[in-house]
C-alpha cells in the first residue's frame, strides 16, 4: 500500500496515493520523473524521488487527508515541521477547499489535490508548480453546503468581528435574534474553517475577523445583500452629501465615501448608500436613473444589519467599518484596494472600532 487514507472516503486505501503520484507526474516540466514510491508506516503517509532533468534527486513526503479542512492546517503545519527536515513536505487530497489552500500557502506547505489545485515549491533540484483545479467541491454529497450566505450568517459575522470579548452562543442569538441551534450550526462551519478558535467546552476563544470579513464578502458580495440601483448626481458627490444629510429615509454611507474618513486610498468617485426606499427618495436628492456614467449606488437592503452601529459625522451617517470593508471587498472599480486599505487601518486601530 503506498498510502494510508483515512477511513470513511470513497477512495480505497491505495487509489488516493495512487493518484496522487500520476497527478504529480502530469504537473512536472519535461525531462522531470517521479521514482518509485515508498511506504512509511510511520506519518508522513509514504515517500518518492523526484529527479530532476541533470539527475539530481530530492526526497517528497506525502501525507494523504481524504478531506482537510483550514483548522486541520494546523496540525498537518506541525507535522511538516517534524518532518521537513527529512525533504520535501506534500500535502495529497481528493479536494482541497479555496480557504484550505490559502491556509497551506501561508504555512509554505506544498500541495495537489485530484482536481488539479496545486503548489510545489522544490527548492533544490530548483521547481516551482502552480496550477488552479477545481473552486467547488466535485462531489457535493460528501459535504453539506456551507456558506455565510444570506442576512441570519450576516448578523454572526457583524456581531463577532464587532466584539473583542467573544460572545457565548445564546448571547450572540440575543444579538443576532436568531436562534441558537443555527447560531452553533455556523460556529461549527467557521470553527471548522479555522475563522475562530473554541475552547474544550466550545467557547469562542479567538475570533479572526479580517479572515471572517473577507470570506464574507466573499460568499455574499454586495449585490446579494440588497437591490442595487445606480443614479447621476450631476452636481457631484459634495452636493450629493449635503442633501444626504436632510433624508427622511434611513440610511447608511458605505462604500469609498465612508472609508475615506480613515483609510483614504484616493478621491472618491463613487458613492454607495444603503437606504430604504431608495427609489422613492432618490428625486428629493437630485439625483437622476443612470444605466452608465452613474456616480451613485442606492442599495435597499434585505436586512436592517446595515445600520446597526452606524455613526453621524458632519450631519451624515455612516455604516460601520466592519459593513464598509465587506462592502468595498465586492464594489466595483477601486472598492477592492480600497477595502483593504480600510482593513488594514482597521487591524491597526482596533480600539476604535470594536467595542
Amino acid at each position: 500500500m503506498l498510502l494510508h487514507v483515512v477511513r470513511n472516503t470513497h477512495f480505497s486505501d491505495n487509489a488516493l496515493g495512487i493518484a496522487a503520484i500520476e497527478e504529480l507526474q502530469r504537473r512536472l516540466p519535461t525531462g522531470w520523473k517521479v521514482g518509485a514510491p515508498r511506504r512509511s508506516i510511520s506519518p508522513p503517509d509514504g515517500a518518492v524521488d523526484l529527479r530532476g532533468p541533470d539527475g539530481i534527486r530530492t526526497r517528497v513526503l506525502l501525507e494523504a487527508k481524504a478531506r482537510l479542512d483550514p483548522k486541520g492546517v494546523y496540525a498537518v503545519a506541525a507535522l511538516a515541521r517534524q518532518v521537513g527536515a527529512d525533504g520535501l513536505f506534500v500535502i495529497v487530497s481528493p479536494y482541497l477547499s479555496p480557504s484550505t489552500r490559502e491556509r497551506l500557502r501561508a504555512a509554505e506547505i506544498s500541495h495537489l489535490d485530484l482536481t488539479g489545485n496545486a503548489r510545489i515549491v522544490v527548492p533544490k533540484p530548483g521547481l516551482y508548480i502552480e496550477t488552479t483545479g477545481a473552486t467547488v467541491e466535485p462531489n457535493r454529497s460528501l459535504r453539506p453546503a456551507r456558506s455565510l450566505r444570506g442576512p441570519k450568517a450576516g448578523r454572526i459575522v457583524r456581531a463577532l468581528a464587532d466584539r473583542k470579548r467573544p460572545p457565548g452562543v445564546r448571547e450572540l442569538a440575543a444579538i443576532a435574534g436568531i436562534n441558537a441551534g443555527y447560531v452553533s450550526r455556523v460556529l461549527s462551519f467557521l470553527d471548522s474553517e479555522a475563522l475562530i478558535r473554541r475552547t474544550g467546552r466550545g467557547r469562542i476563544e479567538t475570533v479572526d475577523w479580517l479572515g471572517l470579513l473577507r470570506r464574507w464578502a466573499r460568499e455574499a458580495p454586495l449585490e446579494s445583500r440588497g437591490e442595487v440601483r445606480s443614479y447621476l448626481d450631476p452636481r457631484g458627490l459634495k452636493a450629493f452629501l449635503e442633501r444626504l444629510g436632510k433624508a427622511r429615509e434611513p440610511y447608511a454611507v458605505t462604500g469609498a465615501l465612508a472609508a475615506a474618513r480613515f483609510a483614504p486610498v484616493a478621491p472618491p468617485r463613487l458613492a454607495i448608500v444603503w437606504m430604504r426606499r431608495g427609489e422613492a427618495a432618490a428625486p428629493s436628492l437630485g439625483l437622476r436613473p443612470a444605466d452608465s456614467g452613474a456616480n451613485v449606488l442606492l442599495v435597499n437592503p434585505t436586512d436592517e444589519l446595515v445600520f446597526e452601529g452606524a455613526t453621524e459625522d458632519r450631519g451624515v451617517r455612516y455604516a460601520a467599518p466592519s459593513q464598509v470593508a465587506a462592502d468595498l471587498l465586492t464594489s466595483p472599480g477601486r472598492g477592492p484596494a480600497e477595502g483593504e486599505a480600510l482593513l488594514e487601518w482597521m487591524r491597526e486601530n482596533e480600539d476604535s472600532w470594536r467595542g
